[in-house]
This record gives C-alpha cells, sequence and structure tokens, in this order.
C-alpha cells in the first residue's frame, strides 16, 4: 500500500521531511478494525511528532490522526462495525498514522461518518472534535443544555482547528456567552460565523477589551495556543473560582499567578485514553456518534477550510507549513490517492 512517513526529524523545507513510501497492508487482530482512507486532516500534533520523535534508525514513521473512510476489514473481537461501514476517527500517537491507504484502528475510538458530510469535510472533524468535546464538558465542566449560564468562555485562538468546533459546541449545546479571540479581519469574521457572541484580539491587552463588552463573568478560559504568551494577562481577566483548559505545549507556564482567585488548572489531550486504555475509552465512539448526528441535524457544520489535492508527501509537507506558519484557519484535509 502507499504512505507517507519520515525517517529522520526534519526542518518541514528539507527534501525528506516528509517521503512517499510503500509498505505491507496492516492485518486487524483483537477489537481492530481496518479502514480504507478517503481523506486525512492535519493537526498541529502533526508536526510537532514529525519534529521532536525520531523513528527508531532504519523504520518510517507514518503520520496522521484524524481519518474518514470504510471499514475494509475487521479483528475477531469487533462488534461495534462491519466491513462496508463508512467511519471518521482520530486514532492513536501509540500507533502508525492514518497517511497510508489502509490504517488499523481500535473500534473504540471509531464513530460513524456523518451522512450529510462527504469523506473530505469528515476528516476535518474527529481530532479537533473530541479534543473540543472533552475540554468543555469533562474539563471546564460545561453543563449542556440550552439553559441559561450565567458565565462567559473566554477561547484563546477561536479560528483554529479545536476553536472552531469549540465555539459551537458552546453555542449551540450550552447556555455560555461564547467570546474569542482572534487578531486578523477573516478570521474573526470565521469565529462570528460559527457562532461566538463577541471577538476580541489576543495581540492587544485583553482585559480592557473584555471590560468594555460588559459580559458575564469569565468563569472558564480555553488556552488552544501560545498558553506562554498570554496566562499571566488571563490570570488578570478569570474570575476568581474559575477554571482554566489548555491544550498545548506551552515552554513556560507558572500556574502560581493562578493560586489567589483559587482557579483550577484542567489539561486536554484527547489521545489519553487510546494510550493508557482507559475504562471509558469507548466513550470516544459515543462522542464522534453524537456529533455526526449534530452534524446530520444541522446543529454543527464541518470546520473543513482548506483541500491541498491527493494524499502525498508534497501536499502534506504544504500542509505542515502552513500550520507551523500559525496563519491557518479551520481545517486542511487531504483526500483520495
Amino acid at each position: 500500500m502507499k504512505a507517507v512517513g519520515y525517517k529522520k526529524s526534519l526542518p518541514v523545507d528539507a527534501a525528506d521531511a516528509l517521503i512517499d513510501f510503500e509498505t505491507a497492508k496492516p492485518e486487524p487482530r483483537g477489537r481492530d478494525i481496518r479502514v480504507a482512507v478517503k481523506a486525512i486532516s492535519v493537526n498541529p500534533v502533526d508536526y510537532k511528532v514529525r519534529k521532536r520523535a525520531a523513528p527508531p534508525e532504519g523504520e518510517t514513521k507514518i503520520l496522521g490522526y484524524d481519518a474518514a473512510g470504510v471499514v475494509d476489514a475487521v479483528g475477531p473481537d469487533v462488534t461495534l462495525f462491519k466491513s462496508g461501514d463508512e467511519v471518521f476517527y482520530a486514532g492513536s500517537i501509540q500507533r502508525q498514522g492514518t497517511s497510508a491507504e489502509f490504517h488499523l484502528v481500535d473500534e473504540r475510538i471509531v464513530g460513524r461518518k456523518p451522512k450529510t458530510l462527504s469523506f473530505t469535510q469528515a476528516a476535518a472533524l474527529p481530532l479537533t472534535s473530541i479534543t473540543a468535546w472533552e475540554l468543555l464538558f469533562d474539563r471546564l465542566g460545561a453543563v449542556p443544555g440550552k439553559s441559561l449560564d450565567p458565565r462567559t468562555l473566554l477561547i484563546i485562538g477561536g479560528a483554529g482547528g479545536v476553536g472552531s468546533i469549540l465555539i459551537q459546541l458552546a453555542r449551540r449545546l450550552t447556555g455560555l456567552t461564547v467570546v474569542a479571540t482572534a487578531s486578523r479581519p477573516d478570521t474573526q469574521k470565521w469565529c462570528l460565523d460559527l457562532g461566538a457572541h463577541a471577538v476580541i484580539d489576543h495581540s492587544k491587552p485583553m482585559k480592557e477589551q473584555i471590560e468594555k463588552l460588559k459580559l458575564p463573568p469569565v468563569a472558564l478560559i480555553a488556552s488552544l495556543t501560545n498558553t506562554d504568551q498570554h496566562y499571566k494577562a488571563l490570570a488578570e481577566v478569570i474570575a476568581p473560582q474559575g477554571k482554566y483548559g489548555l491544550i498545548d505545549d506551552p515552554p513556560e507556564f507558572n500556574v502560581s499567578v493562578f493560586k489567589g482567585k483559587a482557579v483550577s488548572i484542567h489539561w486536554e489531550s484527547m489521545f489519553t485514553r487510546s494510550s493508557f486504555q482507559t475504562p471509558d475509552m469507548i466513550g470516544q465512539h459515543y462522542l464522534l456518534n453524537d456529533v455526526a448526528d449534530l452534524i446530520d441535524k444541522g446543529v454543527l457544520r464541518t470546520t473543513l477550510d482548506q483541500t491541498f489535492g491527493t494524499i502525498n508527501a508534497a501536499n502534506l509537507k504544504r500542509a505542515h507549513a502552513l500550520l507551523e506558519s500559525g496563519k491557518s484557519r479551520g481545517k486542511i484535509v487531504l483526500e483520495g490517492w
């Protein structure tokens, strides 16, 4: 089968940063399903792994987590899917990735593809939907249901992949006031179109902008990018006894600035369940099915922004470069072979 991977951790502009190669089609065992991959999307975790995690000498690591495709074969213990089912999922950071014609994934972290979306549109959603859902409901403790919630959720980096779905989940499924940050006119409009009540510019002092809006207390903050640059300013913005959630890898993060307000800190990593085979691992199967239902009912929409052509090393390098620039919006998807 065709696949895209890397042998050494190299800058994205290096000739061999990503390479096209052929490898054996994997065989499903246990609760694994084998998926014929139709489309993949690219996330910041892809380039972070490429830059930091060199495979063992002589091996080629396949990147990619998001995928949409068709079940091609199932392991002997599979009960949730059968050959021919259309699925979408975000894979495991412990295993080979989705930038391959066929991919093995544990059925417990796979959902049914939304019926109303193409494979390309569906591939944009799994990783960011799981991250946003777990962050909002499991870590920050927001309450689903449209009853009035007298609090504000502030989303730092609202136009990125996770922010684009988090805005929708918070606006459509909770009674929170939703404020996103974005620094360019096009990304500010993107956030408003997705449902944010207001947008502020994170490149300018945020406390003054928040105060001018005269909103309910900022009791919840989702810090999705550049946490090291913003967290001290956000400690001034957040309400006493608030909750601060983050998903990135800040080189510097001193939690003591939150102590005076008794703010709790919450990390979200959507790979935790699959990496540790947690008892509630199947929760991601149900979560993705819920997202598919919400898509099919018109409550949520895909966050696809750009397609970069077929799945190959050259196109994946372009996608990595754009993500590394920090100027992407929504999600980038590659489709077909």
